[in-house]
């Protein structure tokens, strides 16, 4: 642990001294050379002496302004300050957005003296970018293990790719995977745990499995007696409710919930709902805290630090992922395997354009739909301002591939949609605003579940 500490603190001090010599040692030594040239200068002449010493005194001040405003890049002379006080963003801005994780005197008191395990992967990141394991090992917090959600601890592994258990290479500590065949935590993994945190960062989507993953933490804690702590985060997605909601017999790791497709809650209210509907099995009921943000509401756009998983790297994707994932179920590519994911989509088959991709096998996206062969694509259009799932992508697809070799995965399609109604209204030909039609009902009915929720406006 001591070492973990010292590395920590040891890399954010040589980060300070770095940007207290640029900002300050460099201009100094430009000071002191040409006082020192100037107390030497040979000038004799009267108006000359004058001007060297106004000079002087011009200089001297500019030092000492130079040398007074040092202090305020002192930001990590007290890391736990540092940390608790968040000075990396200005409190003081009605638009600034304070997460939970930054809240640590919010959260400090829960935890102290406790065996902690977390539930993270690489968006857990406080706004010193430092990660949220790390923060508490540097503060001498007892973090004793870490559960990772799909795509792993790191955020690296594929879409559906099998994650196995293993240890952090950083920390030490056992990383136990909670995707593929072990989703839910045992018995064992919460053996001698105090308590669970939580601090994922979501995208506000049915299908995207993080909330699945809460789900199963939160089943698994209610049944081991051990409360958990969501650490709340901005929901991209928030700030619109749209789709099919979930039916029961559709119910799947990629939908868990009788909710839309764009669920419009942030990661903590989502829990408190899986909590108050007791979603859980044998609605049983998880000793749950959720630490909200501050100064942060639905309405607001906020843009991710850190790609919350491999394939979504971009605003864009993030904003355009409710519309275009559902083309995963059929032969349609939406860019995995390029450098642009969930911002185009095309298919070899597709009317020759100008704008073409060919998906490669890289990190991240192991083996994608037509995979080395050149795809012809289309760019979605990008409106922050609309307040709805849009259908066009699937509609006009359907329409070029004239519904032969479009649906490959039905029963993926169905999952993903959480109802079957959606793959035979695309297949019969039905308009978007006929479909859109069939959801009102859904969502009228949801969004009265979903106000009992909210922490935010």
């Amino acid at each position: 642990m001591v070492i973990k500490f010292t590395t920590i603190v040891s890399a954010i001090l040589i980060m300070d001294i770095r940007m207290i010599g640029l900002e300050t040692f460099i201009p100094f030594l430009s000071v002191l050379r040409i006082l020192f040239a100037m107390k030497y200068s040979k000038d004799n002449i009267l108006i000359f002496k004058y001007q060297k010493y106004a000079k002087h005194f011009g200089l001297v001040c500019i030092f000492l302004f130079l040398l007074f405003s040092c202090h305020s890049n002192d930001q990590t002379l007290n890391f736990d300050q540092n940390i608790s006080q968040n000075t990396s963003i200005d409190l003081n801005t009605e638009d600034s957005i304070l997460i939970a994780a930054d809240q640590l005197s919010a959260y400090k008191g829960i935890i102290n003296d406790k065996r902690i395990a977390i539930v993270g992967n690489q968006s857990s990141l406080l706004s010193t970018g430092i990660h949220l394991v790390d923060t508490l090992l540097a503060l001498n917090h007892s973090v004793v293990k870490v559960f990772s959600p799909e795509h792993g601890f790191r955020g690296v592994g594929s879409a559906g790719e099998h994650i196995s258990n293993s240890k952090d290479p950083i920390t030490g500590l056992p990383i136990v995977s909670l995707y593929g065949s072990h989703k839910k935590p045992t018995n064992e993994d919460l053996n001698g745990i105090d308590v669970v945190l939580f601090d994922i960062q979501d995208v506000g989507v049915r299908f995207y499995t993080y909330i699945s993953t809460l789900h199963y933490v939160m089943e698994a804690c209610a049944e081991n007696k051990v409360p958990l702590i969501i650490l709340d985060r901005p929901n991209p997605n928030g700030d619109y409710i749209d789709g099919p909601i979930l039916e029961s017999k559709y119910k799947s790791f990629v939908g868990m919930h009788p909710v839309p497709i764009v669920h419009g809650m942030t990661i903590g209210e989502y829990g408190k709902m899986i909590n108050g509907e007791k979603w859980l099995k044998g609605s049983v009921q998880c000793a749950l805290s959720v630490i909200p943000m501050i100064n942060y509401n639905h309405q607001m756009r906020y843009s991710l630090p850190v790609p919350p998983s491999p394939n979504l790297k971009t605003d864009a994707a993030i904003r355009l992922y409710p519309s275009l994932c559902l083309l995963e179920a059929t032969s349609v590519s939406v860019g995995r395997g390029t450098s642009t994911p969930f911002e185009w989509y095309g298919h070899p088959n597709f009317p020759k354009s100008e704008h073409t991709f060919t998906p490669k096998s890289i990190e991240g996206a192991s083996k994608p739909k037509h995979e080395n062969t050149k795809c012809f694509a289309l760019k979605p259009k990008l409106d922050y301002s609309s307040k709805e799932i849009n259908l066009e992508y699937l509609i006009k697809s359907r329409d070029y591939l004239r519904n032969s070799d479009f649906i490959t995965r039905k029963s993926f399609f169905q999952k993903l949609s959480g109802t079957d109604k959606l793959y035979h209204q695309i297949v019969s030909g039905m308009s978007e605003e006929e479909i859109r039609k069939t959801w009102q009902n859904g969502l009228e009915q949801y969004s009265e579940v979903r106000s009992k929720y909210l922490l935010y406006n």
